[in-house]
């Protein structure tokens, strides 16, 4: 009698504490509300802008340089062994301007990435705690894919959050 007592105590109180937990702990995937915001189609825009110009000067030097290639290998006999190593050399140091510009750009995208998203981000939390606390929410659990959330059946603040941004 005494472990049926004590067993329907712990029941209660698993009970009210999961009661409590839901309605304190809301959850919304981050990556969605960020990737829906207007404020993503202009960054992606001028992302893409900058991305094809470096692809444009990208191909424009590697245009240069199977031009120059082209031109050497077609000269070759006729030049001495000491003027075909320049030209090779030459080449050599066109491959790798080509190679450090490419690194040097990636970096500038993924700088110029990170200052574009972190404006809009940061926008996103803002509205993110200012819904939560309306709401009464203690917990906001990202339910985006790989963020350890594996189910989550209580409030999305999706739309309260969208709401709160204007859109």
């Amino acid at each position: 009698m005494k472990k049926i007592k004590i067993s329907l105590v712990i029941l209660l109180l698993a009970i009210s504490f999961s009661t409590i937990a839901q309605s304190t702990i809301a959850h919304i995937n981050t990556t969605e509300l960020v990737a829906a915001m207007p404020e993503m189609n202009d960054a992606k825009a001028e992302l893409e802008k900058l991305a094809k110009t470096y692809e444009t000067d990208i191909q424009t030097m590697a245009a240069e340089l199977q031009s120059k290639v082209k031109q050497y290998d077609s000269e070759a006999a006729a030049q001495t062994d000491e003027e075909n190593a320049k030209r090779l050399q030459e080449v050599q140091g066109m491959e790798q301007s080509i190679r450090q510009y490419q690194a040097q750009a990636q970096q500038e995208l993924q700088k110029k990435e990170f200052d574009l998203l972190k404006p809009i981000t940061e926008k996103a939390q803002t509205a993110i705690n200012k819904v939560a606390e309306a709401l009464g929410f203690n917990y906001v659990l990202d339910s985006t894919q790989g963020q350890g959330v594996i189910v989550a059946n209580g409030k999305d603040l999706m739309e309260d959050v969208k709401k709160e941004l204007g859109f």
